[in-house]
């Protein structure tokens, strides 16, 4: 088994991405006020700041600043995925693995994390939040994406309503030979 190595620093800040098993699903989006619910589940008995997210159909994207003195994410990432699992009907396929440890087939069983370093890595990581459903097609502008905190990042002043532009503006073929 690989040996992963996280990064854990009590109150610091933390970009995730965590994905679906079955990266063709919809099931976050589908499903989002069950998602919802999981987190609050999760904040109400281990507070976290969630300072910028993104959920689109198959995998989110959040940054978390945790208490000082708490350093533990991956609790919060395992009852977060428990909870929206458990509200889930169990139709998923199941691997003999996962079988074995009594375990969902709901989510990849790691998440991605990287610990921000700065202001200006901050800045680029919900940057990169904000316009991921826009580098997946989903929309054409940032501020279309529901599931997203975009919305209230412009309604506090952090980003204008028109940032990332608009990829419906841009002519078909531009930037292609």
């Amino acid at each position: 088994m690989t040996a992963y190595r996280r990064n854990f620093i009590p109150g610091g800040c933390f970009f995730f991405t965590v994905a679906i098993a079955d990266r063709r699903s919809v099931l976050l989006t589908q499903n989002i006020d069950r998602l919802r619910a999981a987190f609050r589940y999760t904040r109400d008995r281990h507070p976290f700041a969630i300072n910028a997210i993104v959920v689109l159909p198959d995998h989110l994207h959040s940054i978390w600043t945790l208490p000082d003195g708490d350093r533990d994410y991956s609790l919060r990432w395992r009852l977060i995925k428990a909870a929206f699992s458990r509200a889930q009907p169990a139709v998923e396929s199941i691997s003999a693995s996962r079988a074995s440890r009594s375990e969902r087939g709901i989510w990849q069983r790691r998440f991605w994390e990287h610990t921000l370093r700065d202001e200006r890595d901050f800045e680029a990581h919900a940057d990169y939040i904000h316009f991921n459903p826009v580098k997946h097609g989903y929309v054409g502008s940032a501020r279309d994406w529901p599931y997203s905190s975009f919305g209230a990042m412009v309604r506090e002043g952090i980003y204008p309503a028109d940032w990332g532009g608009d990829v419906r503006d841009v002519p078909q073929g531009f930037g292609e030979r």
